[in-house]
């Protein structure tokens, strides 16, 4: 098979970018039906990441789930003094980004998702949670991670 100049870019960049994912060190905070692998913010070459207002990081999430279901649901929230204050994602239904509903037991997945960071968000340090529900409501997974909005 032949690749054309352009797919051959197409190829490399996305190889690039690829290549630049590393995987961040997260705390498992409850996943009851599923273990999480790896945890890829992209951009986050360092730990905290730096979130920069006005821009969209890519998460990248691989699980193996321990239960069948349906559909999936996340939610996202920064944790502010103890306090959960809800993070709008563009896309809550997990079977809609990059994994094939329905979930089977014992399949890895990857996750892929977007995290805005808001131009009203203020400055500060604070912890992201990240989770995702099967069918159940029970915690596919369920990570923090450290970040500083910048």
């Amino acid at each position: 098979m032949a690749f054309s100049p352009s797919a051959s870019v197409l190829l490399l960049l996305t190889l690039g970018v690829v290549g630049l994912a590393e995987p961040v060190h997260f705390l498992d905070c409850g996943s009851v039906v599923g273990k999480v692998q790896v945890v890829e913010v992209i951009p986050c070459p360092v730990q905290p990441c730096k979130l920069h207002k006005g821009e969209s990081y890519s998460v990248n999430v691989t699980f193996i789930s321990d239960v069948w279901s349906q559909n999936t649901t996340a939610s996202v929230h920064g944790i502010i003094f103890e306090v959960e204050v809800p993070f709008p994602i563009p896309q809550p239904d997990g079977c809609k980004c990059g994994i094939n509903c329905p979930i089977e037991k014992g399949k890895t997945y990857n996750y892929l998702n977007k995290l805005p960071v808001k131009k009203e968000y203020p400055s500060m340090k604070l912890v992201v949670e990240w989770k995702l529900l099967d069918d159940k409501l029970n915690l596919l997974f369920c990570w923090k991670i450290p970040v500083e909005i910048v």
